[in-house]
């Protein structure tokens, strides 16, 4: 195959971009090898494949059904109050419950009907809602037509979440005591907050020094670079390999141990992680609860884990050390729902932030006093999550803050239908789908991983690097480095096949790997995706050995 027209100073420039831009090069670069063909009018036998992004390509349909249905019942809900041409009144919470049974009886071949009412007589016998209460929620949420109430998250909402959460992400085992969550507008929101209040509240100032257990998800690496904070990284590096020359991605003892600098007041991380997609060891997880308990007590921990549900037995760091964690999590991967924007923040409502706030300077308590006094008359007492509402409001608009009501009743149906058996069986079956997708993907390619228990494989990451050295020792490796840009190989899968993959190096990983997603193409175009792979890896060791005479 030729090389990609682009010079190695080129290369050089574009290497210095985000992944996530990098990668509209290359589908550029994909599009055009898709044009016709020399004398073939029409005709191209090259299909792009772009495994750049992690969107989804499944959909949950029965929590949606689900919500169709209940729509529904919500606009005659609507009408039975005040009726009139497209005009209709906000639906009445008393014998809602009555209401609703009888539409379900009258509606028996309604789709998504049989799921709804499932998920209501969950909500009522799990969580002891009340029926007249909880189904109004449902209805009046769904209709849309007032400001979210309480502004955090619907009552039960966060009940629901809790529920969700402690099955999903604590292994049915949650810590005592009770989370407080901040229904947000997906992951990327939740992040944004995070930062914001961290640093309006004190808790963090522009240059603290701050860790980043990586690789990790480019926007962790990005913010903390920005003009308004400015913070001093520490990466924690995923270093480890096994015996065979395979990279483990797992972190070493001495690399978590730079956690234990009381100079470190955040670390960050992605668990399952992104790219390497490996939920956090035991070991690791152990050797941070002990640097929490006797280095580093006020350590904070964001743990994103939005993939958490793709590995069995998945249990948060927030889970160990709920004191000291913010949780993040978002709906968009496992639901296929990344257009919903559905996430949450969870608190525990013993946390060592609120410890903090309360022991702030005399100066800075009174800073804070001025900064959140007209909400109420003790700003002093508000606690850090709802902090975190009001200045994802910028405070003055807070009396206008919070998810859309439509959309947290998406996330209570999709919760309540993962506490049912048809939401376990669908985890299943997504589970399946990217693990049969990585085992295409590594035929094709011939490369070898890991094993290890802890794989969600929503991801792979792959060091080309290493497996230079393992196929062909370390001359062909030293080659590599000596004659190409480390995302040369990305360039030629773009150019040549019509193949987009994201570039390792971007994720703060090793720069001669490459991130494919394995969720958001059809089976077999892994296996394809593996061909082109080794076929660009064998023109390396082809070039390499013509070098040599």
């Amino acid at each position: 195959m030729p090389k990609t027209t682009l010079t190695r100073e080129q290369i050089q420039q574009y290497a210095q971009l985000s992944p996530f831009e990098l990668k509209n090069v290359f589908i550029e670069l994909a599009e055009r090898v898709q044009e016709d063909l020399p004398g073939q009018k029409g005709k191209s036998s090259v299909q792009m494949l772009n495994a750049g992004r992690g969107n989804p390509n499944w959909t949950a349909t029965g929590p949606r059904e689900a919500f169709y249905a209940l729509g529904y019942f919500s606009l005659e809900e609507s009408r039975r109050v005040w009726t009139a041409d497209n005009l209709g009144g906000m639906p009445e919470l008393a014998g809602s419950y009555e209401r609703f049974d009888t539409f379900v009886r009258r509606h028996p071949d309604l789709p998504g009907i049989e799921l709804l009412a499932q998920c209501v007589q969950l909500g009522i016998q799990r969580f002891g809602f009340d029926k007249d209460a909880f189904v109004h929620e449902l209805t009046d949420s769904s209709v849309g037509d007032t400001y979210p109430v309480p502004d955090r998250i619907l009552h039960h909402t966060q009940e629901i979440v809790r529920g969700y959460v402690a099955r999903e992400m604590f292994d049915g085992a949650p810590p005592p005591g009770d989370f407080s969550y901040f229904a947000t507008e997906g992951g990327t929101a939740a992040m944004c907050y995070i930062f914001d209040s961290l640093m309006k509240n004190g808790i963090l100032h522009k240059g603290d020094r701050i860790a980043l257990m990586v690789p990790v998800f480019t926007p962790y690496i990005e913010i903390p670079e920005l003009d308004t904070y400015e913070f001093d990284v520490t990466y924690v590096e995923a270093s480890l390999f096994a015996e065979a020359g395979v990279r483990e991605w797992r972190y070493p003892p001495e690399e978590v141990a730079k956690l234990e600098d009381p100079a470190i007041k955040l670390v960050c991380l992605v668990n399952p992680s992104n790219p390497p997609s490996l939920a956090l060891s035991q070991r690791v997880a152990d050797q941070i609860k002990d640097i929490v308990a006797t280095k580093n007590p006020n350590l904070l921990i964001v743990t994103d884990d939005v993939y958490g549900t793709f590995v069995e037995g998945f249990r948060s760091v927030a889970a160990d050390l709920p004191r000291n964690t913010l949780l993040v999590y978002s709906y968009s991967k496992h639901y296929g729902c990344t257009g919903w924007r559905l996430g949450v923040i969870g608190l525990h409502d013993d946390n060592v932030i609120d410890e903090m706030i309360a022991a702030l300077p005399a100066g800075e308590k009174a800073r804070l006093a001025k900064r959140y006094g007209t909400l109420t008359l003790e700003p002093e007492k508000i606690r850090f999550i709802d902090r975190l509402v009001a200045d994802s409001r910028q405070v003055a608009l807070n009396h206008t803050a919070g998810l859309s009501l439509p959309q947290q009743v998406m996330l209570s149906l999709f919760s309540l239908f993962d506490l049912l058996e048809e939401g376990q069986a669908y985890k299943e079956r997504i589970r399946g789908i990217v693990r049969q997708r990585l085992e295409l993907l590594l035929e094709g390619a011939r490369m070898k991983i890991a094993d290890d228990a802890h794989r969600a494989g929503y991801y792979i990451e792959l060091d080309l690097m290493a497996q230079a050295e393992l196929e062909h020792g370390k001359d062909f490796a030293a080659y590599l480095e000596r004659s190409y840009e480390p995302i040369d190989p990305l360039f030629r899968l773009a150019a040549q096949t019509g193949v987009v993959l994201l570039n390792g190096g971007g994720f703060e990983g090793p720069q001669w790997s490459v991130r494919v997603s394995l969720a958001n193409l059809d089976d077999l175009d892994y296996l394809k995706i593996g061909h082109h792979l080794r076929a660009i890896f064998d023109d390396y060791a082809e070039e390499w050995r013509a070098s040599r005479g």
